[in-house]
């Protein structure tokens, strides 16, 4: 693939807490690039680095060393090379987590249009691109409906229209399948692949969900901090 097609470039990233006897190594000189339409795993046991990793991509959590570029921009070098941290979250990275976070006085369709608002978006056409992901991912006919009416397959595609909503082309899952049944599980991962290829983004996600290793495009597996294989 071409330079261009990289949309996100870490590069001998490492993370540490503490110092001395007391120091932790979250993550050890970690390299990886990942590309337009790519959907790749992040895998090992608890305290491997995986959820630190995913933290660093999107601009959560500051790495001790190393280099990130995400979709072309250096965003760290050493430090943060862009002082407008919480913009750069809502142009290009959107967030998908186990737990939907859906706030619960909002409808479905509020729930996403609330993001566009943050983002500067018109009223209305937030409103119109709402209603247009919500369709896309087949829970429209739920558009007025809050989070508490919603079963957990439909609150789940709602979260996932709201991190699609500013059409950002990383996106960041933790554990987006773990409260799902296998079918869900599955419907779930077909629409993130699918939103990659049309969207030209990448998905990067946390899972110990083994029902769907076979929907990602690489595996990649973190042991105490290191990148083990890819």
């Amino acid at each position: 693939m071409a330079p261009g097609d990289i949309l996100v470039d870490v590069r001998g990233v490492a993370k540490h807490y503490g110092e001395g006897e007391t120091r932790v190594d979250a993550l050890r000189s970690v390299d990886l690039r990942v590309h337009v339409g790519e959907v790749i795993a992040l895998l090992g046991p608890s305290g491997s680095g995986k959820t630190t990793l995913l933290n660093v991509i999107g601009c959560i959590l500051a790495p001790t060393a190393g280099r990130v570029e995400l979709d072309g921009d250096a965003v760290f070098d050493g430090k943060w090379l862009r002082s407008d941290l919480r913009r750069l979250r809502l142009d290009k990275i959107g967030f998908i987590f186990q737990a939907h976070n859906l706030l619960p006085f909002l409808t479905a369709e509020e729930n996403v249009s609330v993001v566009l608002d943050l983002a500067g978006w018109p009223a209305e056409r937030g409103r119109e691109r709402a209603r247009e992901l919500l369709d896309y991912l087949e829970v429209g006919h739920r558009a007025k409906v809050k989070p508490a009416l919603l079963s957990g397959g439909e609150a789940q595609r709602v979260a996932i229209a709201r991190a699609l909503a500013n059409r950002p082309r990383i996106i960041l899952a933790d554990e987006p399948t773990a409260a799902l049944d296998s079918g869900r599980a599955q419907l779930v991962m077909d629409l993130l692949r699918k939103l990659a290829s049309d969207q030209k983004a990448c998905i990067i996600a946390v899972t110990h969900d083994e029902k769907i290793f076979d929907r990602f495009d690489r595996l990649i597996h973190l042991r105490d901090g290191r990148l083990v294989d890819s």
